[in-house]
């Protein structure tokens, strides 16, 4: 299991897939990497030498903003959002969509479990309630 970056890549799968397992490198991203690194795509992660890991970090580190720089510059962008209080900045903080899904019967995700407001469907609750 090769370590990049200081993510742990699967050794068993195709160096084009192993990529993605580092945050800020998709399918694009990785294929374009490896022509430039000239490592061929087929090439399982185990099977890198030593050289060629090096030669993938170097350039990711030269050209990319990957893991803990891109987290911290997304968190950063999400703060700055809600500390000047405009709409995305709310919707973040409530913890809702802020790009423009619906929200009255979807969302789940977001707002978490549903909660039932108002009817108690129960009668015994309902009894509960009334003393």
């Amino acid at each position: 299991m090769p370590r990049l970056l200081g993510v742990d890549v699967p050794g068993r799968k195709r160096i084009e897939y192993a990529l993605r397992y580092i945050h800020g490198i998709g399918p694009h991203r990785a294929l374009e990497i490896l022509e430039k690194c000239n490592i061929d795509v087929a090439k399982k992660a185990d099977d890198l030498n030593a050289e060629e890991i090096r030669q993938i970090v170097t350039f990711i580190q030269d050209n990319y903003r990957v893991e803990g720089d891109l987290r911290r510059e997304v968190s950063q962008n999400i703060r700055r959002l809600i500390s000047i209080g405009c709409y995305r900045g709310i919707r973040h903080k409530r913890g809702l969509p802020c790009r423009g899904q619906r929200t009255k019967t979807n969302a789940r995700t977001r707002k978490g479990a549903k909660k039932t407001v108002g009817a108690v469907r129960d009668k015994a609750a309902r009894a509960a309630l009334k003393k």
